[in-house]
């Protein structure tokens, strides 16, 4: 969307400006330097506490650099990212492969305060067992290993280890994508809850414009590494203006209540 006036609001967890990021791909031939390749170009949004914002776009569009870059994962970039909130978490696509598959799900869970070292065990012991009803399980499963899980009881653990430590702010990467559409659904009601409950900021990323419309406030669209149009959802789903949003909800709107 090229450079663009942000409003300043007292309610802001997270201003992005400007902002451009890289990767470097391995050196190809008989090239020895790796090249240093641009992925987001000018990015530039902002969002407020409590909110749910989607972003949507094809695969490589670069929504998950754009994740990477704001929790300093992607730290070659050029522009700004402000955060005005504790230590934002992620969620990612993944839940498998986002735990450690030599250790119970009690251990993997207290990790985070562990690391911290602010709390007695038994203030941690309670804390665990707090965050793993949240998600809507029990006690029962902090002596299982992940593998002893379903995928949607691992994403549950994958929410309740990004909210240990309390954040304001979760990016949800593809986080039901993986799942069958059912357990999708129930994950999907899980977010909103804690929404509901915690007034967490999400910022949920997805290729899925069906599901995006089901959970978010506000929309931004991706194009090769570009915002090219964002607004509430209404205004997103029912009169986009660029042509890019119109072809990726052509093949959705029927499926829609819009």
């Amino acid at each position: 969307m090229g450079n663009c006036d942000i409003k300043i609001d007292e309610n802001r967890i997270l201003t992005v400006s400007n902002l451009n990021s890289y990767y470097k791909d391995k050196a190809a031939g008989f090239s020895m330097t790796p090249v240093r390749r641009q992925i987001l170009k000018d990015v530039s949004f902002e969002m407020m506490k409590g909110e749910i914002v989607g972003l949507v776009g094809e695969s490589g569009c670069g929504k998950s650099t754009l994740a990477k870059s704001i929790l300093d994962i992607v730290k070659d970039y050029e522009g700004s990212i402000e955060h005005y909130s504790r230590g934002a978490q992620m969620i990612f696509q993944d839940p498998y492969g986002s735990l450690n598959p030599s250790k119970t799900i009690g251990w993997i869970l207290e990790e985070p305060l562990r690391i911290r070292g602010e709390l007695k065990d038994s203030e941690r012991n309670k804390r665990v067992n707090e965050m793993i009803r949240l998600v809507g399980l029990d006690e029962g499963y902090l002596d299982r290993r992940p593998r002893e899980l379903s995928g949607g009881q691992r994403q549950r653990i994958c929410i309740a280890l990004a909210l240990m430590l309390e954040p304001e702010l979760i990016i949800a990467d593809e986080p039901v994508s993986a799942l069958d559409v059912t357990v999708q659904d129930q994950i999907l009601k899980l977010l909103l809850k804690l929404n509901k409950e915690l007034g967490i900021a999400i910022l949920f990323i997805s290729h899925d414009l069906k599901v995006v419309y089901s959970v978010c406030s506000r929309v931004m669209v991706m194009k090769e590494g570009e915002i090219v149009e964002q607004g509430t959802d209404e205004e997103i789903y029912k009169s986009p203006s660029h042509p890019y949003t119109k072809q990726l909800l052509n093949s959705v709107l029927e499926d829609l209540d819009v």
